[in-house]
């Protein structure tokens, strides 16, 4: 299989590889997969594997809370790294479609380094100052939800079912504006700029967590609705048509 050459036919790819959700549909899931094609190019000419992409993704977002925790202005090189690695993340499934090495084992743990990288996401929230118990009921409700998911797909249900509120970009956006917020206010009080003396890093960052769980939720209410549909109880799959046809009277053997 050869490497996309036109816009068109790396959306349908792309489309192809995320069970059939239409790229073309969303702007920004349109221009996210050109950009991820863009910056794999180079990396598909000397045949870096994809699997170094998406584990290499992991270890950049790690970095991300080390610099958070630095305080003053570090948080602003937090967010960068932050969108570094979340611009890989996008980069290894291109890289796989360029270099036609699409692999099962691939698709098992690119998830794999997504939900690591969701926890660190997460991490530098509570590292800037959102409640340690805030940050554990974020996380909890983003692995859950795409648990779920997961389940549902296993269960027959095609795709992700539908692209919420809190996917990916969400979460990764999530954390850039903290640290920013963060990092900025700080600068702003290094130029005298202290126009709202109350404003804290802990309270700004706690204030964007708290509107990063309620987007989680919402996410989660809308998959659940969208895998409801899908998965109705009248909806009853092929497979288990041929399940039932394997324990049909005619097939069981008489004693």
């Amino acid at each position: 299989m050869t490497a996309p050459t036109t816009r068109q036919e790396t959306l349908q790819r792309w489309s192809q590889l995320h069970g059939g959700v239409d790229a073309d549909a969303s702007r920004w899931i349109s221009g996210w997969v050109v950009l991820s094609h863009a910056c794999a190019r180079p990396l598909a000419r000397v045949r870096l594997s994809p699997n170094v992409v998406t584990w290499s993704t992991v270890v950049v977002m790690a970095t991300a809370p080390g610099l958070a925790a630095l305080g003053r202005w570090w948080p602003l090189l937090a967010a960068a790294v932050v969108t570094l690695a979340a611009v890989l993340d996008g980069v290894d499934g291109a890289l796989a479609i360029q270099t036609d090495s699409v692999s099962r084992w691939g698709k098992v743990i690119d998830p794999l380094a997504d939900r690591c990288s969701d926890v660190l996401l997460i991490g530098v929230l509570v590292v800037l100052g959102m409640p340690p118990w805030l940050g554990i009921v974020l996380a909890l409700i983003t692995l859950l939800l795409e648990s779920v998911r997961a389940t549902a797909q296993a269960a027959g249900m095609d795709g992700p079912g539908r692209i919420t509120l809190w996917e990916r970009p969400s979460r990764v956006l999530v954390a850039v504006f903290g640290s920013l917020s963060v990092g900025a206010l700080w600068c702003l009080r290094q130029w005298g700029v202290d126009a709202a003396s109350f404003v804290t890093g802990p309270v700004l960052v706690t204030s964007i967590g708290v509107v990063g769980s309620v987007l989680a939720i919402i996410g989660m209410a809308q998959l659940l609705v969208a895998i409801r549909h899908q998965l109705r109880p009248d909806a009853v799959p092929a497979a288990a048509f041929d399940r039932d046809a394997d324990r049909s009277p005619a097939s069981v053997p008489t004693p």
